[in-house]
């Protein structure tokens, strides 16, 4: 099949609804690793839903579960067909709802319900290491490090200007999942990966900066340590107009260029 022929079949929007087989997700991150014109498709989709839905307030979880299940049994994949206009936007309305519900959008407002969790976990660990430092036995010294580590990482996240980027699992590892909290007023992002699988021996996790049009990976670096770090919680200087952001699983030191085979974590920037 031809690319541009698979790009309009309607399987890429199936696919980020979550609603195709083992089989199919298969076929779809094969065809994303051949032809980057297809991974490009695929993000620009996730980008057009994510601007068609800025605003979107969902606050009764059971009823929106309710019309996602209702819309996962019936779907099904469609030819879509081309138009005379050059806007892409409205070539994806049909698939606003369904997609809406079930895939990418679902998965930015369950994270973004987390939140205050991660604040009110950070917050007690701020706490606790208040408590550490009145001990004789603690050492000073460190204790104001990662006492001074928290509280930055705290103000961070908790900034309103700071933008909070959901990175769902891909088909290599569809169970991780990592988030990003990016403060573009001091040219820094903050990874939480603990939602990774510890690398195995000889890997590391590499961080990715992505454009989408055209498609351009920038490597923020690496999460070396990974297995010693505790919270999991990674700092990187980013001074990109970032539009995505992406985790690959490289060799030790990193590699110059994402292998996509090995693309664990993906992630559309909302006001990109």
């Amino acid at each position: 099949m031809e690319t541009q022929t698979y790009i309009e079949s309607g399987i890429l929007e199936q696919y980020i609804a979550g609603n195709l087989s083992e089989a199919e997700n298969l076929e779809v991150f094969d065809m994303m690793q051949k032809h980057p014109e297809v991974l490009q498709e695929v993000l620009e989709i996730e980008h057009a839903i994510i601007t068609l839905t800025k605003g979107l307030n969902v606050s009764q979880t059971a009823a929106f579960n309710a019309v996602k299940d209702q819309i996962n049994a019936s779907s099904k994949v469609v030819k879509l067909h081309k138009t005379k206009s050059n806007n892409k936007l409205f070539g994806y309305l049909g698939w606003a709802a369904s997609i809406i519900l079930a895939g990418g959008l679902l998965w930015s407002i369950n994270q973004n319900t987390n939140l205050q969790n991660e604040v009110t976990q950070l917050d007690a660990e701020n706490t606790s290491l208040e408590v550490e430092l009145n001990s004789k036995d603690i050492n000073l010294e460190e204790s104001h490090t990662r006492l001074a580590e928290t509280k930055a990482i705290l103000s961070a996240i908790t900034n309103e200007n700071t933008i909070s980027v959901p990175l769902g699992g891909q088909a290599v590892s569809p169970e991780s999942y990592a988030k990003a909290y990016w403060d573009p007023d001091n040219d820094k992002v903050y990874l939480d990966l603990s939602g990774l699988p510890e690398p195995p021996e000889g890997k590391v996790y590499q961080v990715w900066s992505l454009t989408l049009n055209p498609l351009t990976p920038t490597s923020l670096g690496t999460a070396d340590n990974f297995k010693a770090d505790e919270d999991k919680i990674f700092v990187f200087n980013n001074m990109n107009s970032s539009q995505a952001f992406g985790i690959t699983l490289e060799p030790e030191g990193g590699s110059i260029s994402p292998t996509l085979e090995q693309l664990y974590t993906l992630g559309v920037v909302e006001n990109s």
